[in-house]
């Protein structure tokens, strides 16, 4: 077991990350929560299938209540996030409950957003099932989706703690795999050029990635999340740093349709549209066209879908979240490990997009 503790302007708590990390949770809650009236899981369809017995067996005699959404970004609704609050209330849910945050990425911005809004907040836990929630599970962005923009309706609100059992990550298919390691690569290249350099060395089938490589790269991961949020929790500066690839990226999801596109493959085309505008715009000094072959060996798809348009895009990029008075803002890279927030110009954008 590996502990990181994260540290914020308005709360420190630790990650903790191993094989069976699961088994030490009902210790932290009778440790932490000591007049704990009520837990309610917030899990998915696909999660609750694979894996809710395991956790309801390590948390005996616990009963808690349990509200399973829809699997993938179709928990994170109005409609979805309306049915959790009914289901707390209506199972007399107080400020001495806990909320359990059991699956992936959208299950954890939407338990979140639930538990910080549920009474002006109570406490939840983070128990990620993917490799892509290393990164969302940490740093307390908790969000729903809305029809204009992706995770436009939310807060910062951070957990109390994050267990992360890698025993979970055993089932995950192929693609949400690549998903999740999409964001692995891009804090190598944000903060870390050795990890990088490490990464393209040691990683080059994610078919056959040994547990202990997984283990390293989300521990690694996890460590450099927690540099840019521990200086600035809420997303005033550095912490945008994070976003390289989303602007573009959290386009491709909007027009695709959310869910039918995962999030780490849609930012590994905009990484490498960022990575583009850093050599054009900043003489960012990087192997691109290596950098492409590297991936495709993973299997991220490289190019946008033919099917979108550059002006429905551009809408998309002008309302994300990083943009100002509709002018577009993108995360680039001076050079490997010293990642700059750049407002470029419409006409620019256009170009490039023309030529990638």
């Amino acid at each position: 077991m590996e502990t990181i503790q994260i540290q914020t302007e308005s709360k420190k708590y630790p990650v903790f990350v191993g094989e069976g990390i699961r088994k030490e949770l009902s210790k932290f809650l009778t440790d932490h929560f000591p007049n704990l009236t009520k837990i309610l899981i917030i899990t998915d369809e696909t999660i609750a299938d694979l894996h809710l017995e395991k956790l309801l067996r390590v948390l005996k005699p616990l009963e808690p209540v349990i509200f399973t959404a829809p699997s993938g970004e179709k928990a994170k609704t109005f409609d979805v996030y309306y049915e959790a609050l009914s289901t707390a209330l209506g199972n007399h849910l107080d400020r001495k409950s806990v909320v359990l945050s059991f699956g992936g990425g959208a299950v954890g911005d939407l338990t979140g957003f639930v538990a910080s809004s549920f009474m002006r907040g109570i406490p939840f836990i983070q128990i990620p099932t993917t490799i892509l929630a290393h990164d969302s599970a940490v740093g307390g962005k908790v969000a729903i989706n809305h029809p204009l923009g992706k995770n436009m309706i939310g807060a910062f609100y951070q957990p109390e703690a994050v267990f992360y059992d890698l025993e979970l990550l055993e089932t995950l298919p192929i693609h949400e795999i690549r998903s999740g390691f999409a964001e692995v690569i891009k804090h190598a290249l944000i903060a870390d050029p050795q990890f990088y350099k490490w990464l393209r060395s040691n990683v080059n089938d994610l078919n056959v990635i040994t547990k202990g490589q997984l283990s390293d790269s989300l521990v690694k991961g996890i460590k450099i999340k927690n540099k840019f949020v521990s200086q600035d929790e809420r997303e005033t500066g550095v912490r945008a740093y994070l976003n390289l690839g989303h602007t573009l990226g959290h386009a491709i999801e909007a027009e695709m349709g959310y869910g039918k596109f995962t999030h780490g493959e849609a930012v590994m085309i905009g990484m490498i549209f960022a990575l583009k505008l850093s050599s054009n715009l900043l003489g960012l000094s990087f192997n691109i066209s290596e950098f492409i072959d590297w991936i495709k060996k993973l299997g991220y798809e490289t190019s946008i879908p033919t099917q979108l348009s550059f002006e429905s895009l551009i809408g998309r990029m002008k309302q994300d979240k990083k943009s100002v008075g509709h002018s577009i803002r993108f995360v680039l890279l001076e050079q490997e490990g010293n990642p700059v927030l750049l407002e470029v110009a419409e006409e620019v954008i256009r170009q490039e997009l023309t030529q990638f």
